[in-house]
């Protein structure tokens, strides 16, 4: 109930964000035509945004045929958490990540890198599809997936909106406050969706990273994962592309920045989420034990 309550509030301020950026560009009959296309994407995002994102990065799905061993740790792991078992992809990129999407347990999907599965050992990928078998269980990858659609749309439009200052497309007539509306509707509104991505991803990234150390025992594997991940993002250079508005999909920031732009980071700083799962590692390993005596 409460997933599904944040899952409406998020799908309300991205609707509102709109709404002002067609309040700013148009007034009140912008406003109208921006509700009528927020409406639109959140039934185009509720549906269809999982497989805009495992097609904007060129994920293929794998069988067990094709990938027995991964195919065999995502049954595994998702028979532990008791869920459906989820979609396998492979992402055709040398740069290692992984993420997962869907928009409920039965309607799920991993996907990882190659560059993945060339740089870990078995029980760090196995630590990797659990964090991801996380966001699954915690019913946040509609959410993290809903955000990623909204934020690339609004980006769109907010260089669609550029381009028509530049040009001289705003009239006082269409919009109230002139152009200097429609540039704060292209500068206001690429940062309020960012801040509202950020409200909702550092903390998932820590529940993610505990409920997937409970999948596998230990918070050790994990933790090695991470530091080889974030080693990888930051020494190789991707294949693709990546899109920003969908970073925080990624179990590791695929955009390394630093300094200032750490501050709006999707992610937690990886030496604390490292540390954390090595101080709840021992509590983790003795409760594991204790149930498989």
């Amino acid at each position: 109930m409460w997933n599904r309550f944040k899952t409406a509030l998020f799908l309300g301020l991205l609707t509102g964000v709109a709404v002002g950026m067609g309040w700013l560009i148009g007034g009140y009959v912008g406003m109208l035509v921006a509700f009528g296309i927020a409406v639109a994407m959140n039934f185009g995002a509720w549906w269809f945004s999982d497989r805009l994102v495992l097609a904007l990065y060129r994920a293929r799905e794998v069988s067990p045929d094709q990938a027995p061993e991964l195919h065999a740790m995502v049954a595994e792991l998702a028979r532990r958490a008791d869920i459906p078992m989820p979609r396998v992809y492979i992402v055709p990129d040398h740069t290692p990540n992984a993420f997962a999407t869907g928009r409920s347990p039965k309607h799920s999907a991993v996907a990882v890198t190659e560059g993945l599965l060339q740089i870990l050992d078995y029980n760090e990928v196995q630590a990797v599809l659990a964090h991801e078998l996380g966001h699954v269980i915690n019913r946040d990858t509609l959410i993290s997936t809903i955000a990623a659609t909204f934020a690339g749309a609004i980006s769109m439009v907010a260089n669609m909106l550029m381009w028509v200052v530049m040009f001289g497309g705003s009239s006082d007539e269409d919009n109230p406050l002139g152009a200097i509306g429609a540039l704060l509707a292209m500068l206001v509104a690429p940062f309020a969706a960012t801040l509202i991505q950020l409200a909702i991803s550092r903390s998932r990234e820590y529940l993610a990273d505990e409920t997937g150390a409970r999948l596998v025992g230990s918070g050790v594997p994990l933790a090695r994962a991470l530091q080889k991940l974030h080693y990888g993002v930051h020494h190789i250079k991707p294949d693709h592309r990546v899109e920003p508005a969908t970073a925080h999909l990624f179990i590791v920031n695929p955009l390394s920045g630093r300094g200032v732009s750490a501050l709006f980071s999707t992610h937690p700083p990886m030496e604390a989420r490292v540390q954390r799962l090595l101080e709840m590692s021992p509590q983790i390993e003795a409760e594991s034990y204790r149930t498989a005596a």
